[in-house]
């Protein structure tokens, strides 16, 4: 007998010997524990774990910004974050904006300003205005055109997403808060 004689495992059995590994991480204010593969990318642990459809994936290759997050307040493209990358820490995303109902500055501000079109870019873009606006509270025009190039939209030409940007920076000054 030779080697290409030998049964090939299927596709199955090969699957149920892949390797997991505990998760433990903190998601929109959620502490929980979770046993996934090793191969499992953050966006779809939060997608398919946790039900949070928000998290968008496209190009699947860090490279369209829909899917970002923020983990430990850094955006972080999960799409191509392995989930065992985020052990230990706070992975926010857009469901975790609003507070007991209410829309959270960005989101009041991307639809006072019409700061999407068809949507799909609009959970990403939000997570990397909370982003920006934590580190740069005031922000110019040069800033938010830096800081959103990191996200794509093919619906807008980006002037409402700018406006969206400063406009919640405006409503975070008259609530007083940072968050």
């Amino acid at each position: 007998m030779t080697a290409s004689d030998e049964q090939q495992p299927d596709d199955e059995a090969v699957d149920e010997q892949e390797a997991t590994v505990a998760v433990a991480v903190e998601v929109n204010g959620e502490k929980t524990d979770v046993v996934v593969p090793t191969s499992t990318v953050l966006s779809d642990l939060l997608r398919e774990e946790f039900g949070l459809q928000g998290v968008r994936t496209s190009c699947e290759r860090t490279v369209c910004g829909a899917c970002t997050v923020l983990v430990d307040g850094v955006p972080t493209a999960s799409c191509s974050t392995f989930a065992f990358d985020v052990d230990g820490t706070r992975v926010d995303t857009v469901e975790g904006l609003a507070v007991d109902g209410r829309l959270s500055p960005e989101q009041q501000a991307f639809a006072e300003c019409g700061g999407f079109q068809c949507g799909f870019c609009t959970s990403g873009m939000l997570m990397l205005t909370r982003a920006l606006l934590e580190e740069h509270p005031r922000p110019d025009r040069a800033t938010i055109r830096a800081w959103i190039s990191s996200s794509t939209c093919r619906c807008t030409g980006y002037e409402m997403i700018f406006e969206s940007v400063e406009r919640a920076a405006e409503l975070r000054a008259a609530q007083g808060s940072r968050a």
